[in-house]
């Protein structure tokens, strides 16, 4: 009997160790935070096709209705070329403009066909000739430059946290241009200036403001005016029921990573239920609206 107690007290602990150890069943791992958001959202993300090897770093982009296509553009030193491709990714036609490209950053167009390219990056918050150039691409020798100076802006360079008078995003809508800033100081607010459509000399006004907390790349606005998207790195800003281009911040806001787009560079509405989204590294996406 003595033997037998001393037998079970040696073994009860080991027992014991055993089933702590062998027997606990395992914690679950954590969900993954928003996951299922993600998951949908990138699910109706979907890549088009690979931009041409003549657009290396594509920096605005612009649907083209009349002849269901895409025009798109290098970003700063490159050549002053458009191009337009289709949406499997076949270069269609190049277009030559009379233009310097100091730092071409974005597209956009309205209702009557008209192109803008907006000569408008500013890294280093300096330059004082900024403009957006209208033309017809049919008649791409005809241009007007709108030409302009920022409101708000008193020193050039200003202090490195004030450096917010880089656009790498515009849109139209009602004979309005609309400028979105990349904020390159603090990284958090969006500015919001408009500017007539047509040629001229002029001051861009400060309309609006929004904290976003990322620099913006690109902008669109949708065809009724109601959606307005921005892209920045890897992330789609979409804002609906927008009743004022002016402060569609205020609109109903959806934030969607899109991150296997790679360096996310500009946006377009293809009509109010597809956006066309273009990378630096040379992608060209299709991400379809609920």
């Amino acid at each position: 009997m003595k033997l037998m107690l001393k037998i079970a007290a040696l073994f009860i602990p080991i027992l014991v160790i055993m089933f702590y150890f062998l027997g606990k069943p395992s914690d679950p791992e954590p969900a993954a935070e928003n996951s299922s958001t993600t998951a949908s959202a990138e699910g109706q993300l979907q890549k088009m096709a690979s931009l041409p090897a003549q657009v290396s770093e594509s920096s605005g982009v612009e649907y083209v209705a009349d002849k269901n296509a895409y025009l798109t553009h290098n970003d700063a030193g490159n050549k002053p070329l458009l191009y337009l491709v289709n949406e499997q990714g076949k270069l269609l036609q190049t277009i030559t403009l009379k233009l310097p490209n100091v730092d071409w950053e974005d597209l956009a167009r309205d209702e009557a066909g008209n192109i803008y390219v907006a000569d408008t990056g500013n890294n280093d918050n300096k330059r004082r000739s900024l403009a957006v150039y209208k033309l017809d691409i049919n008649n791409p020798e005809k241009i007007e430059a709108i030409r302009f100076t920022y409101e708000d802006q008193k020193e050039y360079p200003p202090a490195k946290k004030d450096m917010n008078f880089d656009v790498e995003a515009i849109f139209w809508h009602s004979g309005k241009l609309y400028l979105v800033s990349k904020d390159r100081g603090r990284e958090q607010t969006a500015k919001v200036y408009e500017l007539p459509d047509t040629g001229g000399q002029y001051k861009a006004k400060l309309v609006g403001k929004h904290d976003l907390g990322v620099p913006v790349t690109g902008a669109a606005s949708s065809p009724s005016g109601s959606q307005v998207a921005l892209v920045s790195e890897g992330m789609l800003h979409i804002f609906q029921n927008v009743d004022s281009p002016a402060s569609f911040f205020e609109g109903d806001y959806q934030k969607v990573p899109i991150k296997r787009a790679g360096q996310t560079e500009a946006v377009t509405f293809k009509d109010e239920k597809t956006l066309v989204i273009t990378s630096e590294d040379g992608g060209m996406y299709r991400y379809t609206l609920k």
